[in-house]
């Protein structure tokens, strides 16, 4: 008797040609599923770290008020000093080469949204925020102090978006999804001290906040802690 289904059988399989075709299909089907998800985890990820940049300067305020001055940056390596690791410098040295946030004196978070918390001394600060404070504020300050260590915040473009007579008192960026500082922010000058903010590109994905005089003298005044 004749197989009825050789025929048909024989006709179910698939060419390498249209094995091919599938798999191409399908792989294009799971990048289009997956670059969204990767995009959501993005805008989440810079929407996490905008909030905590702004926790961080109310921390700074709120610094301001209790201490009558800003904390230094902290620049001891060792996680296992339990004593200064997290907290800010004494002093603050002018020529300071790399400036971290002192997380545990403010009580913020440690790293931005990208970061690796670091558990020995050689690993790298990757994530971590970047810290620089006009020296001029680590002290008792009075409503007369004026800003001395002139940091400016440009754009890209090379706009300034400080003015001359009132440059920051303080500046803190995050080194964005890459980790590294990008443009201005990978640079530093111990003098007249220049920070980039702008929209995030393939380039540039740092993102900076800074307190100026008037509002760290106003968030006091408002506090009923008037600069000594």
């Amino acid at each position: 008797m004749k197989n009825i289904f050789s025929h048909f059988s024989a006709n179910r399989g698939f060419s390498l040609i249209e094995m091919t075709v599938v798999l191409i299909i399908f792989g294009l089907l799971i990048g289009g599923l997956l670059t969204p998800l990767s995009a959501q985890r993005d805008v989440k990820s810079y929407s996490e770290t905008r909030d905590n940049l702004q926790k961080i300067r109310d921390a700074l305020y709120g610094y301001a008020i209790i201490n009558g001055k800003l904390p230094c940056p902290t620049t001891t390596t060792d996680p296992a000093d339990n004593v200064n690791y997290g907290h800010g410098d004494a002093t603050c040295p002018l020529t300071a080469a790399v400036g971290v946030l002192p997380w545990k004196d403010l009580g913020v978070s440690e790293v931005d949204s990208w970061g690796n918390q670091r558990s020995v001394t050689t690993d790298p600060w990757s994530g971590y925020w970047l810290y620089r404070v006009d020296p001029a504020f680590t002290s008792n300050f009075s409503l007369t102090t004026t800003t001395s260590g002139n940091i400016d915040v440009h754009k890209s473009d090379g706009t300034s978006l400080t003015v001359p007579a009132e440059r920051a008192v303080a500046v803190i960026c995050t080194t964005g999804k890459d980790r590294v500082a990008n443009s201005e922010n990978a640079t530093f000058e111990s003098v007249a001290p220049v920070y980039e903010d702008d929209v995030q590109s393939p380039t540039f994905d740092d993102m900076c906040i800074w307190i100026t005089r008037p509002s760290l003298f106003n968030r006091m005044v408002t506090a009923g802690k008037l600069p000594q």
